[in-house]
């Protein structure tokens, strides 16, 4: 395969594992975070003509033109896909609720990824490129779990945002899907007790954690060759957690 593929939250946990994933699947990398991790700067050097990386914090919203699209992914570099993975976590309980770290989250989750996407099928359609759009959900959002109304709310969002997207501009080619992935371990999970853990894997068919290589490795998919019928879908990798 060949291609370039946009993703965000690269530093780190499923945004590594992803950009590792569409590398090894031949297509070239341009990574977003807000800062550059040893791992990522790792895969940077082993492929330095294939993997770039861009700092910016996607909690500015109305930068996302000129910091991501400006000189990182002009028009003159065809995308092929975006990748919205990187997210904030603002858990607690409805009644604690706090206005402005929902703002927050909703920045980071909601409205960047909106502007993104925006760009991302300008470049598309620029280039006349048949492109893929994956966004990262949650399984919070079809089954409740304590302390996560907030957060689910903003990956709810997006699955109908990106259910939307897709019937808008099908006709164009540009497909766009939900991976709703189930509990990982990862840095966003990492405060939550091993019995709390436990719990979690308790209700999944699997009685496991999802693995970060097999969303990874689903997300590929949904942007290659061979998902191009598929469109519009959430696409569960949960280890059964529905």
């Amino acid at each position: 395969m060949q291609g370039n593929i946009l993703i965000t939250g690269v530093s780190r946990g499923l945004g590594l594992a992803i950009a590792r994933a569409v590398v090894a699947a031949g297509w070239n990398v341009y990574g977003v975070s807000r800062t550059l991790s040893d791992e990522y700067r790792s895969l940077m050097e082993g492929e330095p003509s294939r993997v770039f990386f861009r700092a910016f914090d996607l909690s500015d919203a109305d930068g996302v033109k000129a910091g991501l699209f400006g000189d990182f992914v002009p028009f003159g570099v065809p995308l092929h896909g975006f990748v919205n993975n990187a997210a904030q976590a603002y858990d607690d309980i409805v009644t604690n609720l706090d206005a402005e770290r929902l703002r927050s989250m909703y920045a980071v989750n909601v409205f960047a990824p909106m502007m993104a996407t925006k760009y991302a099928i300008r470049n598309m359609l620029f280039n006349r490129v048949k492109g893929a759009i994956v966004h990262v959900s949650s399984i919070s959002v079809h089954t409740g779990y304590k302390g996560l109304a907030m957060y689910a709310s903003t990956k709810g969002a997006l699955e109908a945002f990106s259910k939307n997207t897709a019937r808008e501009w099908g006709e164009r080619g540009i497909r766009s899907n939900c991976v709703v992935a189930g509990f990982m371990e990862t840095a966003m999970s990492g405060t939550l007790s091993e019995e709390q853990r436990e719990r979690i894997h308790q209700r999944t068919a699997l009685k496991e954690a999802t693995r970060l290589e097999s969303v990874a490795d689903t997300i590929v998919f949904l942007l290659g060759d061979g998902a191009a019928s598929v469109t519009g879908q959430n696409v569960f990798v949960d280890s059964g957690t529905i």
